[in-house]
C-alpha cells in the first residue's frame, strides 16, 4: 500500500483584519446622531419645564391666584380648592423693584376649568394688576377679579 496522497493545506489568510470602525459604523452613526439629538431635546425640555415651574411659583402668579381664591363668584362657578394646572405662560419682567407682567394662567376646581388672564405693573416690590379677569369655555364673558374680589388680608 502506498502513502495516501498529502493534501496541501489552505492558504493563509494574511489579509489585516478591519478595524472596529469598519465593522461597526453601519450601525454607531445613526444610534450616534440619535443620541446627540436625544440629549438635545431633553437639554431643551429641561430648560422649558424650568421656566414654565418658575412662572408657576412667580409672586405675581400666586397673588393672581389668591385674588382668585377670594372671589365668591368664581368660587361658585369652580369649586374649592381653586389651583393652578398645567403651564403659566407670558412674560414677566424684573429689574429690582419694579416690572411688568403679563400672564395667561390655566386654573381648574372640582366643578371645571377656567384660565385667568393677568397683566400687572410692580412698582416698590408690589405687584399691581391692571388687569384681572376670567375667561370660561364656551362663554364670551369675562369674569373681572379687580371688581368683584374682597380685600386682601394684610401681610403680618
Amino acid at each position: 500500500m502506498g502513502t495516501p496522497p498529502i493534501t496541501p493545506a489552505p492558504p493563509l489568510d494574511n489579509a489585516p483584519r478591519p478595524n472596529w470602525w469598519s465593522r461597526n459604523w453601519k450601525w454607531f452613526v445613526p444610534v450616534g446622531c440619535l443620541t446627540i439629538v436625544a440629549v438635545f431635546a431633553a437639554f431643551v425640555a429641561s430648560v422649558v419645564f424650568l421656566a414654565m415651574g418658575a412662572m408657576k411659583n412667580a409672586d405675581v402668579t400666586q397673588a393672581a391666584l389668591r385674588k382668585a381664591q377670594a372671589n365668591p363668584t368664581l368660587q361658585a362657578r369652580l369649586g374649592t380648592p381653586i389651583e393652578v394646572t398645567n403651564f403659566v405662560s407670558g412674560s414677566i419682567n424684573q429689574a429690582g423693584t419694579s416690572g411688568k407682567a403679563d400672564l395667561t394662567i390655566p386654573i381648574k376646581g372640582p366643578k371645571g376649568k377656567a384660565t385667568m388672564y393677568a397683566d400687572a405693573t410692580r412698582f416698590a416690590g408690589e405687584w399691581k394688576f391692571n388687569r384681572l379677569e376670567v375667561g370660561f369655555e364656551g362663554d364670551p364673558n369675562r369674569l373681572d377679579l379687580l371688581e368683584q374680589s374682597p380685600p386682601e388680608p394684610a401681610d403680618q
